[in-house]
């Protein structure tokens, strides 16, 4: 075998790290230039409005008056409680398919759960609409008139409003965080599970060992389907009412910012309107690169401290002699 130089091995693997090193750069150029491109064609709205524009709760066209408050609530709000309602319902399947389900089972379910990801969006604004509505609006009739005098379920019985986009965000989410959590779980070792066996551990207390241990990557799932739920656009702009108003209220139609640029952007007929409505936009990527640089910090503290734990040294307990004092 002909022995290779030195000299043409160094510079092929400079090739191939400079190689791979130009595509890297191409998603930090990608969101760069998102970035300027946003700030570059809103800057109209927000040289006129300023820090203003994030605190402003009026959104009138007709006047020039723009803010983009309830907008930043209705998107924060409605993925919270959709990763709220989510988060234990993906777990549970997760949990289920990798440590639990019957093999004959395990593969169409997977599939199937899979599937509930790629139905298009519209279609479960269209299935919100049809049957999710009418059923928030059938609860919202039967509640008593005490629990409706509590803000947080106060409201008219029109059914559509952030309960419901709530409800279909994290019907859309579940596939998203079940199917990376049920993979984290599956590459959990073996032996894990084999060593809490071995101290006389229960079923539950294995798979709680699993899941505790790879739960950086179960983090990352559910930030997973937060940032799903954040963009969502047509089911959400389908069943939350589009009404700009910030209120606790699940009942309460209120808006999103996905949903005002799907519903409005067509209609801007001013400089001053689109550029608003594209302002809208940038807080919409800030607040999503926020999130994710705080998941990031999230899971980089998961990880300290378990490296921490493990290198804490295990001090024997020495048990006193009888009769000590």
């Amino acid at each position: 075998m002909k022995k290779v130089p030195s000299s043409r091995r160094s510079a092929d693997d400079l090739g191939f790290r400079l190689g791979t090193g130009v595509f890297a750069s191409l998603v930090v150029l990608l969101v760069a230039g998102i970035f300027v491109e946003l700030y570059r064609t809103s800057s109209l709205s927000i040289e006129k409005f300023g820090f203003r524009f994030w605190t402003g709760q009026t959104w009138d066209p007709v006047s020039g008056e723009f803010g983009a408050l309830p907008f930043i609530w209705g998107t924060l709000y409605s993925s919270f409680l959709a990763l709220l309602l989510s988060t234990p319902v993906a777990l549970g399947i997760a949990i289920f398919l990798a440590e639990l389900s019957p093999r004959a089972l395990r593969t169409p379910l997977a599939f199937m759960t899979e599937l509930l990801a790629a139905i298009p969006s519209i279609v479960y604004g269209l299935w919100g609409i049809f049957v999710l509505v009418p059923i928030v609006r059938k609860l919202q009739l039967m509640a008593p008139d005490w629990l409706k005098k509590i803000p947080l379920f106060e409201g008219p019985p029109l059914g559509v409003g952030m309960g419901a986009a709530a409800l279909i965000l994290a019907v859309m989410v579940i596939p998203f965080t079940s199917s990376v959590a049920r993979e984290v779980l599956k590459a959990v070792p073996a032996s894990q599970r084999e060593a809490a066996y071995a101290l006389g551990a229960t079923r539950w207390e294995a798979i709680r060992a699993a899941v505790r241990y790879g739960r950086t990557g179960i983090i990352g799932a559910v930030i997973l389907g937060l940032g799903r739920a954040i963009g969502e656009t047509m089911a959400v702009t389908m069943v939350i009412g589009n009404n700009p108003q910030v209120s606790w209220s699940l009942f309460a139609p209120q808006y999103s910012m996905a949903a005002v640029i799907a519903n409005e952007f067509t209609e801007a007929a001013d400089d001053l309107y689109l550029s608003a409505l594209i302002e809208v936009g940038l807080v919409l990527f800030v607040i999503t690169l926020v999130i994710n640089a705080l998941s990031r910090l999230l899971i980089w503290s998961v990880n300290r401290e378990a490296r921490v734990k493990a290198a804490r040294p295990v001090v024997p307990v020495v048990p006193e002699a009888p009769g000590a004092a």
